[in-house]
């Protein structure tokens, strides 16, 4: 894949993240016997945002003001060099599992320190919240992903993707299953879904991403948000190209890269649809639940690592 192919890879998740985040939204509206907003209306609201001048919180520094850039630029980078539509790639060498998981975890921590640059207790709080979920969610990420490299040799994102079109029969095998589930936690987790976080939320004891973001409006707003639905539009991608390889183009040509473009944004759309169709049958976990979750899901990740030592 070109430096043609990597722009409209990025151009693709960034146009496809707030239609993702639409078409959550519409689902969930049609369930609940509701007609729903469209899937177009988080792009109507980015624009609205857009158009509006951002207001500074009192007594905040330049890590409240470089947060939503640090925030959009980090998961930018995750969308140009991971292998959602093509595992070929001038940066395939980047492509490393230890670089997706430091860049995810950056744009928490710049999130996070923004909550407390406000000085707000909301602020605070939701920051305190995602700092830990995250020292749980992360190490559970490395744990996956080496419980799928392990059979590749090398945690470059690339092979493992390549490895699971050449031999179908590792996705099925216990390590991998094992892996998706850990991992699928996270991905909730990170993403902040129900039963972690609650994105709809307005009950400022149960917020946590939102608690964080309360003082950005304008400009701010609308980075955070589109950051927030490009991160999630990332998370999908990377399980689904992880654990469901098909479709994802091995080579340059223009119909591999078609095929693998809308491969991906139909497993995209699919995962979305499902993980919104189970929010309605959950109910938000009480804080000091959380760990006990993403504890098992460590605890899957470390069965995955075994299982593709022992099981091999």
């Amino acid at each position: 894949m070109s430096i043609v192919g990597i722009v409209v890879q990025v151009a693709l998740l960034a146009v496809l993240a707030p239609y993702l985040v639409g078409l959550m939204r519409q689902v969930r509206a049609r369930m609940e016997g509701r007609a729903g907003a469209g899937v177009g209306q988080p792009w109507r609201d980015l624009r609205k945002l857009f158009r509006k001048e951002p207001i500074t919180a009192p007594g905040s520094s330049w890590a409240f003001a470089a947060a939503p850039a640090v925030l959009v630029a980090t998961t930018v980078v995750i969308a140009a060099v991971a292998p959602f539509v093509a595992t070929v790639s001038p940066l395939d060498g980047v492509v490393d599992l230890f670089a997706v998981v430091g860049l995810l975890l950056l744009g928490t921590v710049a999130l996070a320190l923004a909550g407390l640059d406000t000085g707000t207790a909301f602020g605070g709080m939701g920051a305190s919240r995602e700092i830990t979920i995250a020292a749980l969610a992360e190490p559970t990420i490395l744990l996956a992903g080496f419980a799928l490299s392990a059979r590749v040799g090398s945690t470059n994102l690339a092979a493992i993707v390549e490895r699971g079109q050449q031999v179908p029969g590792d996705v099925l095998s216990p390590a991998s299953l094992l892996a998706a589930v850990a991992l699928a936690v996270v991905v909730i987790a990170e993403a902040g879904r129900l039963p972690v976080d609650n994105p709809s939320t307005h009950l400022e004891l149960t917020m946590i991403h939102e608690a964080m973001v309360l003082e950005y409006s304008g400009r701010d707003l609308a980075l955070v948000e589109f950051a927030s639905a490009l991160r999630l539009t990332v998370l999908l991608g990377l399980w689904s190209s992880l654990f469901l390889p098909w479709g994802v183009a091995t080579s340059a040509s223009p119909l591999a890269l078609l095929i693998g473009v809308v491969a991906f944004a139909v497993k995209v759309g699919v995962l979305g649809a499902l993980l919104t169709a189970g929010e309605l049958f959950m109910a938000k976990l009480r804080l000091f639940r959380v760990p006990e979750l993403l504890a098992g899901s460590f605890l899957f990740g470390l069965l995955a690592v075994s299982s593709s030592f022992f099981l091999a």
